[in-house]
């Protein structure tokens, strides 16, 4: 899809890779751009630099009903939804089974059950139209995994399954369904040197911005900004006990400190 001409909304739109795609959209010549985000005050200050095109709403994903609002009132200002960017994401406390199940409950909703709201209340209208774009962000922990973090790694799995289901069941129906799998970029979730995440560099969202378009455009399911990702990710699926083994290593050295 070429955005150009046309209305997106970019959930966690007011930081990192959310206000980098929605900036992007702009100068690619979108006619709307809805900065979506919990915090409507930062949302508000990147659709003022996006300018004319752009507005800010507030969205908490974790609840159906404020998705179905957002939605509702794009459809109210610009008359439709193109591209739905479910971008919005937490990072959480760093741990494993022992973390409460209050925090469980709040990655299961918004790395999960968000995008399968998000999907309920815009991929119909697609499917009527013959054309749409729908972008789960879930990062690269989605395909590999991350050490530091179980809630995140296990969502961000959820995501990446919901996506690949939304892919076959819709991709020949006009909507056009990708997974964007970044290991670190500069975001405010990144802290100190981006721990395993971090590995094979820190890309700005600048970066990131430009794969997303690339894929858009190609109709590719996965959006890869660190190439490298693939090639970890055919190592797992080669010989899986030996890429577990690595990860092995990788979680004690974590642990260690070293």
């Amino acid at each position: 899809m070429d955005i150009r001409g046309k209305v997106a909304i970019v959930t966690g739109g007011a930081s990192g890779i959310g206000a980098g795609l929605a900036k992007r959209f702009a100068d690619d010549g979108a006619r709307g751009v809805v900065v979506a985000d919990m915090n409507l005050e930062r949302a508000q200050s990147v659709a003022r630099e996006i300018g004319a095109v752009a507005v800010a709403m507030h969205c908490d994903v974790s609840r159906e009903a404020d998705i179905q609002a957002l939605v509702a009132a794009t459809r109210e200002r610009f008359g439709q939804v193109d591209a739905y960017i479910s971008n919005a994401g937490i990072l959480g406390k760093m741990g494993g089974f022992e973390l409460e199940d209050a925090l469980w409950d709040k990655m299961w909703q918004v790395h999960g059950m968000a995008h399968v709201w998000a999907a309920r209340a815009v991929v119909p209208e697609m499917v009527e139209r013959g054309e749409g774009f729908f972008l789960v962000t879930a990062s690269a922990a989605g395909l590999l995994n991350i050490v530091e973090s179980a809630p995140y790694g296990v969502t961000k799995h959820a995501a990446l399954a919901f996506a690949e289901w939304l892919r076959i069941a819709y991709g020949r129906r006009g909507v056009r369904v990708s997974c964007l799998c970044p290991q670190s970029v500069q975001t405010d979730m990144v802290t100190g040197d981006a721990g395993s995440a971090g590995y094979d560099g820190i890309l700005s969202t600048a970066q990131v911005a430009q794969e997303v378009v690339d894929t858009m455009r190609n109709e590719h399911f996965l959006v890869l900004p660190h190439p490298q990702v693939i090639d970890y990710f055919r190592a797992k699926g080669q010989d899986y006990d030996r890429w577990i083994g690595g990860m092995q290593k990788l979680h004690a050295r974590h642990a260690s400190g070293t």
